[in-house]
């Protein structure tokens, strides 16, 4: 049993021999064999380790694509190979190896619905790997004689997980044995299809680069079914409020509630949703909670407002401060070190991290009404960005559907979703209190007004790609992974804040892959530069990244 164990470690991760893995193992209750036939605590770890999943590959296209700052002055010093250990681990030991058990109990036991989540997540996982890292193992992953198993092409990877969620849709419908316990959808087998579905439409709009008439079919037939992720279908993970035993709160409000600090916003994320359009974007409350109302004339506080706006920075490129009223953020690739400003830089909001609402009282985080927060989302799959997707395809592939309608439809439903879950927190009567159901219709209907003449106004379809990819962009806060895959696919939204350096090196058209992979398998081979492409990304090298 111990062999075994230690096997499926050592399997998964390509690792040879690490005695502290073989005692981690050991001293584990919660790890599981392929001799399990607990089929419920399988899926509870494959539902947990995906959201792991989700965040190691969110974190980094945020922070790529300028929804966070990075902090570090090049992308090579930014990335490093134990950067994405966790992640690779997450995804290996934990919930492909548990998917591989628990299919086989669930052909054995006629538990059809675990095996329908489970290969949706594992579908998602492998999609997102591939999307992540390019060439990955699998073909030969996860088999217990093979500590060296090969890279499998991303295209093959994708028609695996293709096949997983075709056969997933299946296990959804008719009879089946046992009732899993669900933490995405409770037990709705019509969303987890309708979810299939859009991950299908998902992957076909990133394949659409290189087989565009393949693309164009296979999302006209998703159209024509019409079972995508509607309003209230929204898959999300729900995180709880406490703080030890495990901490069940939301990352991003756990780093930084308390003590304030934690992450820097991106100037330039926070611009385009408070001065871009000339007025606040109606989600800017709720995505950023400012603790000052005022900036700082401080330059020990903010040494940038002492200086010159870079010299390779576009002239009408913000630079340090977004505005006048407080928002304290950093530019991309800003790795100054760390000044006496945590009790004022601008924190994360009640959307999605489950922190507070900006009702213009500012106040230092770790104060009293924090003690109950923290329930936050990841927003993994919203209807908001089927009409995005929708959009992008009727725009580049001449899919059905009018895209001004859809962009300004995504839209809508982003900033509807954003109050509405928010209204579900404790932060309801502040909401309700600063904004009338009203004033905040008036808002919204604003914003759409203005993005719809933007879009008339555009005369390419570069330029309405452009509105389109923004306002994706700007719906996605908390959702690298579109962002990421947006940015590479369609090089949108354009003009995107460089560097703060002139010389970052060069942008990463995919992760570099993690020590734990390279260093332990044999037939691993480290990419030569970051400019190595996922098999859908045929864009030029440099592109307008």
């Amino acid at each position: 049993m111990m062999k075994r164990k230690i096997y499926t470690l050592l399997m998964a991760l390509g690792v040879f021999l690490v005695s502290s893995c073989e005692l981690e193992y050991l001293e584990n209750p919660n790890l599981v064999t392929e001799a399990s036939t607990d089929a419920d605590f399988l899926l509870n770890n494959i539902q947990l380790n995906f959201r792991n999943v989700f965040n190691g590959v969110s974190d980094s296209g945020q922070r790529l694509t300028r929804m966070l700052n990075q902090g570090a002055n090049t992308y090579e010093t930014a990335y490093t190979p134990t950067s994405y250990d966790g992640l690779w681990e997450d995804s290996y030991a934990g919930l492909l190896a548990d998917a591989k058990v628990l299919k086989k109990i669930a052909a054995d036991k006629g538990f059809k619905r675990h095996a329908g989540i489970a290969k949706t997540l594992e579908a998602f996982t492998l999609i997102m790997l591939v999307d992540a890292f390019g060439s990955i193992p699998y073909s030969e992953a996860l088999n217990p004689s093979n500590f060296n198993p090969k890279a499998d092409d991303g295209a093959a990877v994708y028609a695996a997980a293709l096949e997983l969620l075709k056969s997933a849709k299946t296990d959804f419908s008719g009879t089946a044995t046992g009732t899993p316990n669900d933490y995405y959808y409770a037990n709705n087998y019509t969303r987890w299809t309708k979810l299939v579905n859009t991950l299908m439409l998902k992957y076909h709009l990133n394949r659409r680069l290189i087989d565009k008439a393949g693309s164009t079919s296979a999302i006209a037939a998703l159209i024509t079914e019409n079972q995508l992720i509607g309003v209230g279908d929204e898959f999300t993970f729900k995180y709880g409020v406490s703080a030890s035993d495990p901490d069940s709160r939301h990352p991003d409000y756990s780093a930084q509630a308390q003590a304030g600090g934690g992450d820097y916003q991106s100037t330039f994320f926070m611009w385009h949703l408070t001065e871009a359009k000339g007025f606040d974007d109606p989600r800017a409350k709720y995505y950023f909670y400012r603790q000052v109302g005022v900036n700082t004339t401080t330059s020990s506080e903010m040494d940038c407002i002492s200086q010159f706006k870079p010299s390779h920075y576009p002239e009408d490129m913000v630079f340090c401060l977004p505005g006048e009223r407080g928002y304290w953020g950093r530019d991309h690739l800003d790795n100054d070190g760390i000044p006496p400003d945590a009790l004022k830089r601008t924190l994360y909001g009640v959307y999605p991290a489950g922190y507070r609402f900006d009702n213009n009282t500012p106040a230092a985080a770790g104060t009293a009404d924090m003690a109950t927060n923290g329930a936050g989302i990841l927003p993994i799959m919203l209807p908001a960005y089927v009409d995005f997707m929708l959009a992008e395809a009727a725009i580049t592939l001449g899919t059905a559907g009018d895209a001004k309608a859809l962009v300004t439809s995504g839209i809508t439903k982003s900033i509807n979703f954003v109050r509405s879950w928010s209204l579900t927190t404790n932060q309801q009567a502040k909401i309700n209190a600063f904004e009338s159901a009203t004033t905040f219709e008036t808002n919204r209907n604003k914003y759409v007004t203005t993005v719809a003449a933007q879009y008339d106004a555009a005369t390419t379809e570069s330029a309405k790609l452009n509105i389109m990819g923004r306002e994706y962009w700007i719906a996605l806060y908390g959702n690298g992974v579109e962002a990421y895959n947006l940015y590479r696919r369609t090089g949108k939204p354009s003009g995107m804040q460089p560097g703060l350096n002139p010389a970052v090196g060069n942008f990463p058209r995919s992760f570099i892959y993690p020590s734990v992979y390279v260093n332990t398998n044999s037939t691993a081979k480290q990419k030569a530069d970051f400019k190595v492409k996922v098999f859908w990304d045929n864009n030029p090298d440099g592109f307008i990244f």
